[in-house]
């Protein structure tokens, strides 16, 4: 089509064309890459960014912007290119072209193979299927709840929605199912999940594994449910169902949009579109249709840039407007804008609730099993700190998770409540925390709590979480197989390991409630405003543990009993170090041999590796002499520190604390009993030249 004919376009139409023809350039750029549904999905893109969302590409921080989640994150591209578009500055043509290189020589790029939340205009990290989707439910509660604190009449400082993009995959995997039944019995009416419905997959066409009725699916969930039949080329129909989804009260929103992947290419409606480059002809038909030489790339027209690019200047409105409103509310509730803007601010009264903790007497916890305690200090800090908020998988009774009635979450109670009863949906759960935790730096400080054996089917939330460096927090109790007559579908003997190797999640394991209020000044600390935390505690009770201590939790292990010329170190941590406090005493006995031991506690090795080195060689001496680590877990992360560790090689097994300690040999008989053959072993020799044992 020549350049006097391209006028009789829309303008919708030709910013689909342009939309589609960036992304061509982008996937074929370096040889490919998800393309298919990102061009399928192009007049959803025009409708989103250009009639519906609330944002500002000058400012991509803006608190009150509604929040775009693309969840099927292989289609990256889609949104690299909406960034350009609108006008985002940090999203340059050469950031655009730095997608699917081969980045040698430390090249880098924004323009990642999946959307990732450190880059402006990316809200959350996705591409496992279905996390976005729970992160967008976290994101929709935590805007329903700041709406329900702090909107006045005529004075809506939070308007913010959350618009969330998903395909096939996405609607198949179990954690997307789990936050869609909770969105749908929490009434997210602040909600709209957009499906590309393209009906292909990876591997080929949806029916060869999918035939359900998924609008009737959502219905059930709790959804309202708008049809529309063809997403690929109109773009107002597209719009309308939006707006009315915007309408629409009491429910979150599925929006069924057919599409077509690939849709102008040769390889259209097929698995071949999902990912590749794309033929040449189909490409070149493209640009002539935008009146533009084959040959030109990366350079869309000018007619379709203007068009998108109006946005930037309506965002800088809309957020001027935005920040008018919050005047004019400081003025008339200048209490609640007070506490509004330290919302925003990410103010976790930090200073207060260190004093706090600080303050705490350890004597009304006087031989509480570590999960008791901990409920009683998060019961403490709830108090103090607004940003706190989160909940269970259905075990707070066991978590010690305490709450009242009048602070769930609920439609029924206007969504004021900061405690959400997330049922049986570990996976969710965590990944919902993470949309919290997302929806600003420090606004929201979420907790969550289940068993640690539960926490393998959070694992990928947590993950997730660690990844993109969301502060959440993470009470993971009955971390022992002093869990008892459960047996050992409930005792995690090798859980630990997983989230002790998870970087940039700091796993805590504290053996008492001093170590326990160490933890938390931890979680309050500077130190943790970029990563999660894991508490692990316990249900069984705690023994005597002397010279513990709060402040030493955050160098993560420390010496508890000292002797300078020691002929071994045990070390342990959690509910079962007062067995090793307790055989240390028992190796010290003449009839014993009279051994002296040093007793180190580590609650942290995260925390610990952190330390210098100096400090680090202090607590785990390289004398030569043995340093043998107890705990009632594989032990697969002791042996960098370690000369030798008593631990498990198996499951646990169903009977009472008592009996389990003994018949694994981890009770102080058994560890003697264990640490004296390592002795006869090693012969006086140097445990470290001897490497590490399990023993």
């Amino acid at each position: 089509m020549s350049p006097t004919t391209q006028p009789t376009l829309t303008d919708d139409a030709f910013a689909v064309l342009t939309l589609r023809n960036l992304i061509f350039d982008i996937c074929n750029q370096n040889g490919g890459g998800h393309g298919g549904s990102a061009i399928g999905m192009a007049a959803i893109g025009v409708a989103l960014w250009k009639y519906i969302m609330r944002y500002n590409p000058s400012n991509p921080e803006w608190f009150d912007r509604d929040r775009f989640v693309l969840s099927n994150g292989h289609c990256a591209m889609f949104l690299y290119a909406m960034n350009h578009l609108t006008g985002y500055d940090a999203w340059t043509m050469d950031e655009l072209k730095g997608y699917a290189d081969a980045k040698l020589n430390g090249y880098t790029t924004l323009a990642h193979g999946h959307p990732e939340i450190e880059c402006p205009g990316i809200e959350v990290t996705t591409g496992p299927l279905g996390q976005g989707i729970a992160n967008a439910v976290g994101l929709a509660i935590a805007s329903k709840n700041l709406g329900a604190r702090f909107n006045e009449p005529g004075f809506e400082v939070v308007q913010s929605r959350i618009w969330c993009m998903t395909g096939d995959g996405c609607l198949m995997e179990g954690v997307a199912m789990e936050a869609i039944s909770l969105a749908g019995h929490l009434h997210l009416d602040n909600l709209v999940l957009i499906y590309d419905n393209n009906a292909v997959t990876c591997d080929g066409p949806l029916s060869w594994i999918n035939d359900e009725d998924i609008n009737s699916k959502m219905r059930a969930s709790g959804w309202a449910v708008l049809d529309v039949l063809d997403g690929s080329h109109d773009v107002q129909p597209i719009r309308a169902a939006l707006e009315h989804a915007k309408n629409l009260k009491r429910k979150p929103v599925f929006v069924n949009i057919r599409t077509v992947i690939g849709v102008g290419t040769t390889v259209q409606g097929t698995a071949k579109a999902h990912h590749g480059a794309f033929d040449v002809d189909s490409v070149a038909a493209s640009k002539r249709l935008a009146g533009q030489d084959p040959s030109t790339t990366h350079s869309p027209a000018e007619r379709g840039l203007a068009f998108f690019r109006e946005r930037k200047t309506h965002g800088e409105a809309v957020e001027k407007e935005w920040s008018r409103l919050v005047k004019d509310y400081e003025a008339r509730y200048p209490e609640k804008a007070a506490q509004f803007a330290r919302r925003r601010a990410g103010d976790l009264n930090s200073s207060q609730i260190t004093d706090l903790l600080t303050a705490l007497s350890i004597d009304q916890f006087k031989d509480m099993a570590t999960r008791e305690a901990n409920g009683l200090v998060l019961q403490k800090l709830w108090e103090k700190c607004p940003a706190l908020c989160g909940g269970g998988a259905d075990l707070v009774t066991s978590n010690k998770f305490l709450y009242s009635e009048t602070e769930v979450f609920l439609p029924s109670a206007g969504f004021e409540g900061r405690y959400i009863r997330y049922g049986i949906r570990e996976h969710a759960m965590a990944a919902i925390s993470n949309g919290l935790a997302a929806y600003g730096p420090g606004t929201f400080l979420p907790v969550i709590a289940t068993f640690l054996i539960f926490y393998l089917y959070a694992a990928p939330g947590v993950r997730m979480g660690a990844l993109s460096h969301l502060p959440t927090v993470h009470i993971a109790t009955h971390d022992s197989f002093a869990e008892g007559q459960n047996g050992p579908t409930h005792q995690p003997v090798e859980i630990d390991s997983l989230f002790r190797a998870t970087p940039n999640l700091t796993y805590i394991r504290p053996c008492n409630a001093e170590e326990t209020i160490g933890a938390w000044m931890y979680v309050f600390s500077d130190a943790a405003r970029t990563s999660p935390t894991m508490l692990s505690i316990a249900r069984d009770p705690v023994g005597p543990v002397p010279n513990t201590d709060r402040f030493a939790v955050a160098k993560g292990a420390y010496v508890l009993v000292e002797h300078a010329d020691a002929d071994l170190t045990l070390v342990g941590c959690g509910s079962s170090l007062h067995h090793v406090v307790a055989a240390a005493k028992m190796f010290g006995a003449e009839e014993e041999g009279g051994i002296k031991c040093r007793v180190v506690s580590c609650p942290s090795f995260g925390l610990f590796d952190q330390q210098p080195r100096e400090y680090r060689e202090s607590v785990f001496l390289l004398d030569g002499k043995p340093i043998v680590s107890v705990e009632e877990y594989v032990a697969t992360t002791w042996a960098r520190y370690v000369t030798a560790s008593v631990g498990m090689t198996s499951y646990g097994y169903s009977a009472s604390n008592e009996s389990n300690y003994d018949r694994f040999g981890l009770d102080p008989k058994g560890i003697v009993r264990r640490v004296k053959a390592y002795l006869a072993f090693l012969g006086g020799r140097n445990a470290r030249s001897a490497g590490w044992q399990s023993i």
